[in-house]
C-alpha cells in the first residue's frame, strides 16, 4: 500500500483523538508508522479514542492545544517527523456560531503555528493540511466544486476554512519555495462518515443515539444534499496525496478534492432510511429548522484527485452506510473486540482499493 512509504517513517498527527485522526492512527500503524499524536482530550463520551485504546497503540500521545506554539513546537522538534497530518480543528458548523472565535483561533491561527512549528524541524518532507469542502462559496445551484472555484463560506466554520486554504496557499509561496523546504498540500473532503463518530450535531451519530435509546430519529434539513463518503476513502486520499509529496517533493504541493461518485449525493432523509433498513430498526420523524444557516446542496467534482494522484473511491452508496451500521452495531453487541473489527474494515477497504498499482503519475 502506498509503494510501502509509510513503513518506518515517522508521522506526526494532529488531532488524533478525533473521529477522523482516530482512523488514521490506526491506518497508519497498520502501515508501519511510528506515530506520534498531539490533540486535546477526546470532547466525546464514548469516543473511539478511548474505546480502541489508541493511546496505547501509536507510538506516543500527546495532549496539547495547537493555540500553544511554544509546546507544539517543542514535540515536533523533539520527535524529528518525516510527515506531518494536520487534522486539529474545531470541526463543526453549528458550534462555529456559538463559538466564532474559538473557531477561527483554533483553524486558521493553530493551522499557522503548525505551519511554522515544522520549518524549525529539517527532518519533515511532507505536511498535509486537512480543510473542509464548506470552504467555497456555495450558492447552491447545483455546481460540482473543483480547487479553483472561488472560496468562501456562508458560517463562521466554512469561511475559517477558505482562510485557512488562502493562508496556505500563501504559506507555500512565502515560505516553502526552495526544494530544501517540506512540500505542502491541503485536502478538501467533508461530510465523511463511519463507525466511531460520537460528534453533535451530525447526522449519523445523532441517528445511532436515538435508534439505541428507542426514540425517533429527528431530523431538520431532509432534503440537504451531501457528499456522503465513508471516512476510508478521504484517508485514502490523504495518504495517497502524502505519499506523492514525500516521493516527489513539491510537484504535489497543492489542494485536492476527495469526495464520492455520483449519483451518491443523496439527501439526509434518504441516508436516514437506509440507516434505518441497515439497522433494522428505528424511525424517522422531520422537525422545523431553527434560523442557524446550514446549506442546502454541496458536491464536489474529484477530477483533478483522479488526474494527478490516480485516486478514486472505492465504495458504493449501499456500502457505505452497511460499513458504518455494522461499526456501530457490533460496538453495542458488547462482546466485540472493536479494536479487531476496525482492522478488519481498513484491510477490507485495502482490499476493494482499485488504484493501489495503477497511479496516474510515477
Amino acid at each position: 500500500m502506498f509503494n510501502n512509504i509509510y513503513r518506518g517513517k515517522k508521522v506526526f498527527l494532529t488531532g488524533h483523538t478525533g473521529f477522523k485522526g482516530s482512523w488514521l492512527s490506526l491506518w497508519l500503524i497498520q502501515l508501519g508508522a511510528k506515530v506520534c499524536g498531539y490533540a486535546l482530550e477526546p470532547n466525546t463520551s464514548p469516543s473511539m479514542f478511548d474505546k480502541l485504546s489508541i493511546s496505547n497503540r501509536i507510538y506516543k500521545s500527546i495532549i496539547g492545544d495547537v493555540l500553544d506554539y511554544k509546546y507544539l513546537e517543542k514535540n515536533i522538534i523533539d520527535f524529528e517527523p518525516d510527515i506531518i497530518f494536520h487534522l486539529a480543528a474545531q470541526p463543526l458548523v453549528r458550534l462555529s456560531y456559538a463559538e466564532p472565535v474559538l473557531t477561527y483561533q483554533t483553524n486558521v491561527i493553530g493551522t499557522l503555528n503548525l505551519l511554522q512549528a515544522a520549518r524549525k524541524s529539517p527532518s519533515v518532507k511532507a505536511i498535509i493540511n486537512v480543510t473542509s469542502d464548506k470552504c467555497y462559496e456555495n450558492k447552491e445551484d447545483g455546481t460540482l466544486f473543483a480547487e479553483n472555484d472561488i472560496l468562501g463560506g456562508y458560517d463562521m466554520y466554512s469561511s475559517s476554512k477558505a482562510c485557512v486554504e488562502i493562508m496556505t496557499a500563501s504559506y507555500r509561496r512565502s515560505f516553502l519555495q526552495d526544494d530544501k523546504a517540506y512540500a505542502l498540500a491541503t485536502v478538501r473532503a467533508g461530510n465523511v462518515i463511519g463507525g466511531g463518530d460520537w460528534a453533535l450535531d451530525r447526522l449519523i451519530p445523532d441517528c445511532i443515539r436515538s435508534i439505541n435509546s428507542n426514540v425517533a430519529i429527528q431530523i431538520r434539513n431532509p432534503s440537504s444534499v451531501r457528499p456522503w463518503q465513508h471516512v476510508l476513502e478521504p484517508l485514502s486520499g490523504y495518504l495517497l496525496l502524502g505519499q506523492k509529496l514525500f516521493e516527489n517533493g513539491h510537484k504535489y504541493a497543492d489542494c485536492f478534492n476527495f469526495g464520492p461518485d455520483y449519483p451518491i449525493a443523496v439527501n439526509v432523509a434518504e441516508l436516514t432510511k437506509k440507516i434505518i433498513e441497515f439497522y433494522g430498526k428505528g424511525e424517522m420523524t422531520v422537525v422545523n429548522s431553527d434560523s442557524l444557516h446550514e446549506a442546502g446542496l454541496l458536491m464536489l467534482n474529484v477530477e483533478k484527485s483522479r488526474k494527478l494522484l490516480g485516486w478514486k473511491p472505492c465504495y458504493d452508496f449501499d456500502t457505505t452506510i452497511k460499513e458504518t451500521v455494522d461499526w456501530y452495531k457490533n460496538f453495542y453487541a458488547n462482546d466485540v473486540d472493536m479494536f479487531d473489527f476496525t482492522v478488519k474494515q481498513i484491510e477490507k477497504y485495502e482490499g476493494s482499493i482499485k488504484w493501489k498499482n495503477s497511479y496516474a503519475i510515477k
